[in-house]
C-alpha cells in the first residue's frame, strides 16, 4: 500500500513507510521541542489559545472542535482529570490511525501529553483496538522509550507536572468507537453509550472531567502550535480547515492512503489511487457509517460542512469504491447485518429498529415494501437513538435512494 500526501504548495508525493520507531529519530527531527517550551515556560493559555484559534475539529466523525473541549476541561477546578485517545478504529475499511500509531507513535504521546499539561490532568488513556497487535507492539515501545527519556512520568522536564499514559486494550466491540462507550469500556463496564448531558469533558472517566479525541485529531496538535493557527488554517476551507487523511480502497488500482486538504474532491482522491479498477458505479464514504457518493458528485469538495449542506457525513474519511459489476444492494445488506451484531442494545431503537430494517430493505428489493417505509423507519431511528450506530442508517439510506 501506498502513502500519499497532498498540500496547498505542491503536487501529491508518495511517501515511504519510513518509521520514526526510536524516540532519537522523532527528537532529532525536532521532536518534543514544543512540549519542552511550553512546558518549560508555563505556557498553559497559549496551548489552548492556539488549538481553538486553528478551529481544529475532531477527526474521528463527529467534527466537534476540539478548542471547545479542552477550555470546558481546563476551566472545571477538580482533583482528577483525564485525557483519553480513541485508537478504538473499527470502522470497515479505515486504516488511518493505525498508519498513525505505528509510523508516528511518538507524534501522537507529545500531543497528549500537550492537551494534559493544557487542561491539568496528571493522566491518559490510549484505546487501541484489540485486533491491532502490531499498533499495540509498536505503542508499547514508544512509551517505555518516552518514560526511559523523560517525557513521561514524574517532574517531565524538571518541572511539577506529572503525567503518566497507558494503553487500554480493545475487545472487538464496534460500539467502542462511541466516546462514553469507550469510557465504560476503560471503568471495566460493559461498554455501552452513555446518556448526555453530562458530557464527558463535565463527567467523563470514573465521573472526572476528561477530554477525549481520537489518533488523527492528536496528530495535528503539535503542528498547530508549533507553527500557528494561522498556518493551519491555510489548509483546507474556511470552515474545516486543515487537512485529512482518507483510506482509499475497494475497486482500485492502488489502495492508498492520502493526505489531502479537506475540500478536496472524490474524483481527485481516485486519481491519486491510480483510477478505478473498471467503470465507476458510486463510492461508500465514511465507512459503514457513512453515505455513498455518485458520478455527478464526483467534483463536490469533501469537507464537514459542504457534505452536510448535502445531508451527508464525512465520518472517518474512508472511501470504498464500487465499480459497476458490484451489487449495492449487497453492500446495504452487509453493513445491516454489521450493525445488527454490533448494537449494543442499550436502546430499543437501535436493538429492534436493524432487524426490522433490514427486514423492510429486503421486502423494498422483492417489491412488497416502499422506498418511503425505509426511509421512514431510517429517520426515527436516527431521531431516537442512543449513539451514532443506530442513527447512521438514515444518511446510508437517504444516499442509496438517491439514484
Amino acid at each position: 500500500m501506498k502513502i500519499k500526501v497532498e498540500n496547498s504548495l505542491s503536487s501529491p508525493v508518495i511517501l515511504s513507510f519510513s518509521k520514526e520507531d526510536t524516540i532519537s529519530a522523532y527528537v532529532s527531527n525536532g521532536g518534543f521541542e514544543v512540549l519542552d517550551d511550553f512546558i518549560i515556560n508555563g505556557k498553559k493559555k497559549e496551548i489552548l489559545s492556539e488549538v481553538t484559534k486553528s478551529d481544529l475539529k475532531g477527526r474521528g466523525g463527529a467534527a466537534f472542535k476540539v478548542g471547545i473541549k479542552w477550555n470546558a476541561v481546563a476551566k472545571i477546578e477538580s482533583d482528577k482529570k483525564f485525557v483519553v485517545c480513541n485508537a478504538d478504529e473499527g470502522e470497515p475499511g479505515t486504516f488511518k490511525d493505525r498508519w498513525l500509531l505505528e509510523n508516528r507513535p511518538f507524534l501522537i504521546i507529545e500531543a497528549i501529553t500537550l492537551c494534559a499539561y493544557a487542561v491539568g490532568a496528571s493522566k491518559g488513556y490510549i484505546y487501541i483496538r484489540g485486533e491491532y497487535k502490531n499498533s499495540i507492539k509498536t505503542f508499547k515501545n514508544a512509551l517505555t522509550q518516552a518514560y526511559e527519556e523523560g517525557f513521561l512520568g514524574k517532574n517531565i522536564f524538571n518541572s511539577n507536572f506529572n503525567f503518566d499514559l497507558e494503553i487500554r486494550q480493545g475487545a472487538g466491540s464496534y460500539v467502542c468507537g462511541e466516546e462514553t462507550a469507550l469510557l465504560e469500556s476503560i471503568e471495566g463496564k460493559r461498554a455501552q453509550p452513555r446518556f448526555k448531558p453530562p458530557f464527558p469533558v463535565e463527567k467523563g472517566l470514573w465521573g472526572y472531567p476528561t477530554v477525549i479525541n481520537n489518533v488523527e485529531t492528536f496528530a495535528n496538535v503539535v503542528n498547530i502550535i508549533k507553527n500557528g493557527a494561522n498556518w493551519f488554517k491555510q489548509l483546507g476551507t474556511e470552515n474545516s480547515p486543515g487537512t485529512k487523511l482518507f483510506p482509499v480502497s475497494g475497486r482500485i488500482q492502488e489502495p492508498c492512503l492520502v493526505e489531502a486538504n479537506l475540500g478536496v474532491s472524490l474524483e481527485k482522491l481516485i486519481e491519486e489511487a491510480g483510477g478505478v479498477d473498471g467503470e465507476f458505479q458510486c463510492a461508500l464514504v465514511g465507512g459503514a457509517a457513512g453515505n455513498f457518493i455518485y458520478e455527478k458528485e464526483l467534483n463536490y469538495p469533501l469537507s464537514y460542512e459542504t457534505l452536510k449542506e448535502k445531508g451527508m457525513v464525512l465520518g472517518s474519511g474512508a472511501v470504498l469504491i464500487l465499480n459497476r459489476n458490484d451489487k449495492k444492494e449487497e453492500i446495504v445488506e452487509k453493513i445491516l447485518e454489521f450493525f445488527i451484531n454490533e448494537s449494543c442494545g442499550k436502546c430499543t431503537p437501535c436493538r429492534e429498529g436493524y432487524p426490522i430494517l433490514l427486514e423492510k430493505f429486503n421486502g423494498y428489493l422483492n417489491g412488497s415494501v416502499s422506498m418511503d417505509e425505509v426511509l421512514k423507519l431510517s429517520e426515527l431511528m436516527f431521531k431516537t437513538s442512543l449513539c451514532a450506530l443506530g442513527q447512521s442508517s438514515k444518511f446510508l439510506f437517504e444516499s442509496y435512494f438517491k439514484v
